[in-house]
């Protein structure tokens, strides 16, 4: 059962919580998680700095910075690794890649803000092994959560695809069907109207994008 709760007690986080608030330093500043208040918000952990694959993760979300903007969806990192280390690593990107990271990157070296997000696991003594995603919507409400292992990168297009896809199904009016790209058709939830009218296929009916 320990898998089951945070060191806290309290149960992990899951999709339709609210975020923990907390506030720490970054390399734009210090922040707190309710200034992104108002806006999406694509809050991501990764293993370490001046890693492979999460320099990879990094250039291409800073090249994909006006897409995410366009979706009214900003951008926030974690790692446990210092400030100056962060900035370090973010100088080397641009000498080396010619890439630019704006957005913040916090530092968590007491594993805080991590664990309490589930990003650590609770007995772990680093963050090696975590590589995790939480999407949150405008009323700080945890949408979607995926997590990777520290050898696989994440997809940039999916981490977009979702935020869309999250807009696009707010309000539960309407589903969006496997692959979704905004644009394409959208799903209708099942309804009794439809079986009454004979629909064959009231079970997954598909409505042009408006």
């Amino acid at each position: 059962m320990q898998d089951e709760y945070r060191m806290d007690g309290r149960p992990p986080l899951r999709i339709g919580d609210s975020a923990p608030d907390f506030s720490a330093r970054s390399t734009a500043g210090d922040v707190k998680l309710s200034q992104f208040r108002g806006k999406w918000l694509v809050f991501f952990s990764h293993p370490a700095d001046f890693t492979p694959v999460c320099t990879t993760e990094f250039v291409a979300l800073a090249q994909a910075a006006s897409r995410f903007s366009a979706l009214d969806c900003a951008l926030l990192g974690l790692s446990v690794d210092s400030l100056f280390s962060h900035m370090a690593w973010i100088r080397a990107i641009r000498e080396v890649f010619g890439v630019t990271i704006d957005f913040p990157v916090i530092e968590d070296p007491s594993m805080a803000v991590g664990r309490a997000f589930g990003m650590i696991g609770e007995y772990a003594r680093d963050s090696a092994t975590i590589r995790s995603t939480y999407f949150i919507d405008p009323d700080g409400i945890i949408r979607a959560i995926t997590s990777y292992p520290h050898n696989v990168g994440r997809s940039v297009d999916e981490m977009l695809r979702m935020v869309a896809a999250l807009q696009r199904a707010a309000g539960d009016t309407v589903l969006t069907p496997e692959g979704w790209q905004p644009g394409e058709p959208v799903l209708m939830p099942p309804s009794a109207a439809a079986v009454d009218e004979g629909d064959a296929g009231w079970f997954c009916r598909r409505v042009a994008a408006p």
